[in-house]
């Protein structure tokens, strides 16, 4: 054999990967973009979660906006779900504290809120449960309180409507809310026998 026949052969010209412009074996084409696909994904969760919990549903539609496949985003989840950092029966009780105490919310309104975090509806009533009936009335009597004092000039008809449908807008009952706003302008001195005879003409 010739040297030049040797070189040929020893140079491995038609061995695999001696090419660089031929593209990669299949497996590594397909591993490193879902590698970088994955980290990309795990920094968008990690980001979400800083500062307060998500529901999964959440991430999951960020995850989609961000034009993460389906299959990597579900893979990633489910890891956080096993190490606690997504879990929705947590976050549906940290939304229920944290909106009552902002904004006063009764149940109805949390619950209309969870489903559009995309809760399970068994997880948000667990959540709820945790609210008692007399604390939800109390945190309705605090808001109308408060709302009362920007309504000294209004009539007691005027100022119950306003009132009502406050709490309405925040998910109280009709019966509850109407209830404590007549206990409430009765202690304000208003006639609220006049209430009940505007409802009977009604």
């Amino acid at each position: 054999m010739t040297a030049r026949a040797a070189g040929s052969r020893g140079s491995g010209a038609d061995a695999p990967g001696d090419d660089p412009w031929a593209p990669p074996p299949e497996d590594e084409a397909v591993a490193v973009p879902d590698a970088d696909v994955e980290q990309v994904a795990r920094t968008i969760l990690l980001d979400q979660l800083t500062g307060r919990a998500r529901s999964r549903q959440e991430l999951a539609t960020k995850l989609a906006s961000r034009d993460v496949p389906e299959e990597v985003a579900h893979r990633l989840l489910d890891r956080f779900e096993e190490v606690g950092l997504v879990d929705d029966a947590a976050f549906a009780r940290s939304w229920v504290e944290g909106r009552r105490s902002a904004k006063g919310l009764a149940r109805r309104a949390l619950a209309q809120e969870l489903r559009r975090k995309g809760v399970d509806d068994e997880v948000a009533r667990e959540a709820l449960a945790e609210v008692e009936p007399d604390d939800e009335t109390e945190t309705a009597r605090v808001l109308v309180r408060k709302k009362l004092r920007s309504m000294s000039g209004l009539e007691a008809p005027v100022a119950t409507r306003r009132l009502v449908g406050m709490l309405a807008r925040k998910g109280y009952a009709p019966g509850t809310a109407y209830s404590v706003v007549r206990e409430e302008l009765a202690a304000r001195g208003d006639d609220v026998d006049e209430l009940d005879d505007a409802g009977e003409a009604d």
